[in-house]
């Protein structure tokens, strides 16, 4: 299972590296925002920086709605950086866009992905991944996680290469939950990757341990 970051705070994608288990990052106009990136030529910009602190695949999203202003974007955001995996939403023109990338050689997430069939078609298209919103599915009292088992299902009926980017991910359980289901990847906030270290008879154990080695060696 591939671990993503999905930010645009370069401190945080930082410190997810350096844990060494980072496989790439996703990124939205709305993390740009809030971390006052605005203006296309300081997005573009921070898609590279971001690139030169992984080593992964970095998502950026178009922000057109029609098929020409999503070619014309997603050539521009591939051109930034061979770490650059273009995202699409998922919309009539959005799939055509996925197609016509697909047939470019350009690499693709399909975004806003909240049914089967939106999962089936983005890999019909030649997605490179598919992104299931798990988190906002749980919000409106759907089962996000049974999304995913479907996409996990259909996908392997039909031996599909489009990787299951499990998305909004809110948790360390949702982490664990995708990674028992099958998703390719997830991509959640640090603190969901870092949720993952703790148990308190770890630190119980560690404590005692240390506790141990001072009474013999004080």
């Amino acid at each position: 299972m591939k671990f993503f970051i999905d930010t645009a705070n370069l401190d945080q994608i930082k410190e997810a590296q350096a844990l060494g288990v980072l496989d790439g990052v996703t990124t939205n106009p709305s993390l740009m925002a809030k971390e006052g990136i605005t203006g296309k030529d300081n997005i573009l910009k921070h898609y590279v920086d971001i690139c030169n602190i992984v080593e992964g695949d970095v998502s950026a999203e178009v922000v057109a709605t029609d098929l020409a202003g999503m070619i014309r974007e997603g050539e521009e955001l591939a051109e930034l950086h061979e770490q650059i995996v273009v995202k699409v939403p998922m919309i009539k023109d959005g799939v055509k866009a996925l197609k016509y990338f697909s047939d470019k050689g350009i690499r693709t997430n399909c975004t806003l992905v909240f049914s089967p069939g939106q999962a089936l078609l983005a890999a019909k298209a030649g997605a490179t991944y598919v992104s299931p919103f798990l988190g906002r599915l749980d919000d409106i009292s759907t089962d996000g996680l049974n999304l995913i088992s479907e996409i996990r299902l259909i996908y392997d009926n039909y031996d599909f290469e489009t990787q299951i980017l499990a998305a909004s991910i809110r948790h360390t359980m949702h982490v664990i939950d995708c990674a028992k289901i099958g998703a390719d990847v997830m991509t959640g906030p640090l603190s969901s990757i870092l949720g993952l270290l703790n148990h308190p008879l770890t630190d119980i154990g560690l404590e005692k341990f240390l506790a141990d080695y001072r009474k013999g060696n004080s």
